[in-house]
């Protein structure tokens, strides 16, 4: 059976047709020479960029990471470390050092990550810390003498440590919270909270250095960043037990940096994260989402806005960018953001203090920002059809580094100039590879739905596209429901589309960067209408004359798997769909899934106070309307969108009827499967989905998926 299905997948790669441009088409098996630069940081003088390069291992089963530094004045970047898992570079004040963590074992798994330290004058890196648990999200205090880091190292652990004979704790879980496990993770512990740790930075390399808590409790803090003298540490927290009985929200607080009392700064209807300080260091600005508007008790969506407050404890935060209706802090989704490394930006403040820039994204691109800290006046600092993914200022110096993604390029990374907002590239890190290939940019189109609203879409055609010619198309839905597509690299569009179909990817209602009525605008009313907004692109496209309307395959992932499911129950018109990581279910849902529904955000209540609601917009329900052939992509690890909630359902409920089903399962493999799952899964995945619709779309002959 392996054989066959080595023969299966060289044979889908040996197909790809010769290009009709000046490279060869992109093949599903390119990913493994794919590069990824991720969370790019600049050197407090604005003189270099420090970034952590990701790369697919040589047995195409997991990634490797390692720091490279590139001048900001241009020139050829070189590695700074041998990985294979080292990430998280952040520079000492003075720009003498770095610090990083670094990981050993098979995928960096083995053993927790350590903060390391690397002088820029030569050397080897030398260790810092050395807990049982790790370390991680280094960050210097302006002094210089100190890194504050997290850890869920507890005291007890030392005592294990130094007696590795004790008899080992009972592995039985005892849970009472309902919030018991997400995914990626696993299993949470809620005896473990991430705290606050500080260690001294050695005045001589290799000098021992001990490490101290200055949090500690029942709760986590995160987004931790020091005052400017070195005293204080601010943080965000959610300081309730059982967070899940109430609308998202946390709050900003003080810490003093010998350990003490915890001090409340300033707190708002939601979630608040991305904090960082003005010069002066007597305000911050951080990304906060108010949870409730418009007589709504809690939205479905609520969008990201830029706030600034004083650093006196019980502060108001003021929202510079309520009257600005896109999404700050915010970027548009593809299948190829470092999937190993990354990092969450943070707002950064002019030399003056007048001015803050943050990335925000709109209508599916994403640029920075330059915000008025008094006024809340908005304007453009970058411009452009493309996604700043993430960005990092040097202070004072009047320049950042952005690392910019576009639908032809995976992501490189630009000096951003803060008076202008010119971009010079500074990497061109898949040249060597997409130097070969024949890629071809999608057009963006705009039209209109069933009640006259205007839906955006891109359409990426196939390389040598013949007008007149009548190509099979796929409809490719995103997940969410709130996110976005837009002008950023999307592996699986050029794949499609190199193997001969048109690919159709729209931001229905729902979707983000578009304004917070249209992305609200389906709760309590999802799927529905969004699925008919996804209908008239079909329609479009149609009158277009692009495609074959006998022709027409259907797939999208999690919030896209829902509305496949959805779509083939409420239209014949595709001849085959993919779904993957998908819902079936939602009284279902509600009880596996790794996060709560218990505030009513998506439903008004539990599913037996909603039963009728509950069922009317679950795909099962129309499970005797679908006649399409499905194949349903499942990860076995997969805690947001369990496959008995989804994919299992469908596929016997099929079988039941003797429709062509077939589920495709990847052991080990969670929701993240096609952004950051084991690279050679990546690649069969995609390969499973243009067999299928090679199969039942465009009729070929293809045996792989007969009953055995």
């Amino acid at each position: 059976m392996r054989l066959l299905r080595l023969a299966f997948a060289l044979a889908l790669v040996a197909s790809a047709a010769p290009a009709s441009g000046a490279g060869r088409l992109i093949t599903a098996t390119d990913i493994y020479s794919f590069h990824w630069a991720a969370d790019p940081r600049i050197s407090p003088d604005g003189a270099q960029v420090v970034y952590t390069l990701v790369s697919v291992k040589t047995r195409h089963d997991g990634y490797e990471t390692a720091l490279w530094i590139v001048p900001a004045s241009g020139g050829a970047p070189r590695q700074l470390t041998s990985g294979p898992h080292d990430s998280s570079p952040r520079w000492s004040p003075d720009g003498s050092q770095l610090a990083f963590l670094r990981a050993s074992g098979e995928d960096g798994k083995t053993n927790p990550s350590q903060i390391y330290l690397l002088s820029m004058r030569g050397g080897e890196a030398r260790p810092l810390t050395d807990l049982p648990k790790g370390a991680s999200s280094p960050v210097w205090s302006p002094n210089g003498h100190f890194i504050a880091f997290s850890s869920t190292h507890i005291p007890t652990d030392f005592d294990k440590k130094k007696a590795p004979d004790a008899e080992p704790p009972s592995d039985v879980r005892i849970i009472t919270r309902a919030v018991y496990r997400m995914n990626g993770t696993g299993y949470l512990d809620p005896d473990r909270p991430s705290h606050i740790w500080v260690v001294a930075v050695p005045e001589f390399p290799g000098a021992p250095a001990t490490a101290r808590p200055v949090t500690s409790g029942r709760f986590t803090e995160s987004g931790f960043l020091w005052s400017r003298d070195s005293r204080t540490l601010y943080f965000t927290s959610e300081r309730v037990l059982e967070p899940y009985y109430e609308p998202p929200h946390s709050e900003l607080y003080s810490v003093p940096f010998s350990g003490g009392a915890v001090v409340k700064i300033a707190a708002i209807d939601g979630p608040i994260g991305a904090v960082s300080l003005n010069p002066a260091g007597d305000r911050a600005a951080f990304v906060g989402e108010i949870n409730h508007g418009d007589g709504v008790a809690e939205r479905s969506y609520s969008q990201p806005d830029l706030f600034v407050t004083s650093l006196e404890p019980g502060s108001t935060p003021k929202n510079l960018t309520e009257a600005y209706d896109f999404d700050i802090g915010s970027g548009v989704g593809g299948d190829q953001a470092p999937p190993r490394a990354s990092s969450r930006s943070v707002p950064f403040w002019s030399a003056d203090g007048r001015f803050v820039f943050v990335n925000a994204a709109e209508h599916g691109s994403a640029n920075l920002q330059r915000i008025d800290a008094a006024s809340g006046k908005v304007e453009p600092l970058t411009k452009g059809d493309h996604d700043v993914a993430s960005y990092d200022a040097a202070s004072g110096a009047r320049r950042a580094v952005a690392l910019i993604s576009t639908p032809t390029n995976i992501g490189d990374l630009y000096l951003v100039n803060e008076a202008t907002g010119a971009l010079t590239r500074l990497t061109k890190i898949n040249d060597p590879l997409f130097s070969q290939l024949d890629l071809s940019e999608p057009e963006m189109i705009w039209y209109k739905s069933f009640d006259g609203r205007r839906i955006q879409a891109w359409v990426q055609r196939p390389p040598g596209f013949q007008p007149g010619r009548k190509y099979p198309m796929i409809l490719n839905i995103h997940g969410g429901p709130h996110a976005a597509y837009g002008y950023t690299f999307d592996h699986e569009f050029h794949w499609m589309a190199a193997k001969g179909y048109v690919v159709l990817y729209p931001n229905p209602r729902g979707s983000t960067t578009y304004g917070q009525e249209f992305g609200n605008v389906i709760q309590y009313k999802y799927p529905g209408d969004d699925f008919k907004d996804l209908m008239a692109g079909v329609d479009d496209l149609i009158a277009r004359g692009w495609v074959d309307p006998q022709k027409l395959g259907v797939t999208g992932g999690s919030g896209g798997g829902v509305l496949t499911n959805w779509s083939i129950g409420h239209t014949g018109r595709f001849r085959a769909a993919v779904s993957q990581r998908s819902i079936a279910d939602w009284t279902d849902f509600w009880y596996d899934a790794d996060f709560s529904l218990f505030t009513p955000s998506w439903f008004r209540g539990a599913p037996w106070e909603q039963q009728a609601d509950f069922k009317a917009r679950s795909p099962i329900t129309y499970i005797d309307k679908i006649n399409t052939p499905l194949m349903l992509i499942e990860g076995e690890s997969d805690f947001r969108c369990p496959p008995a909630s989804g994919g299992e359902q469908m596929f016997r409920a099929l079988k039941y009827k003797r429709i062509p089903t077939v589920m495709i399962r990847f052991p080990g493999e969670t929701h993240e499967l096609s952004r950051s799952g084991k690279p050679v899964h990546r690649v069969e995945r995609l390969q499973h989905i243009v067999a299928w619709f090679d199969k039942y779309v465009q009729g070929e002959e293809i045996h792989t998926y007969d009953v055995q």
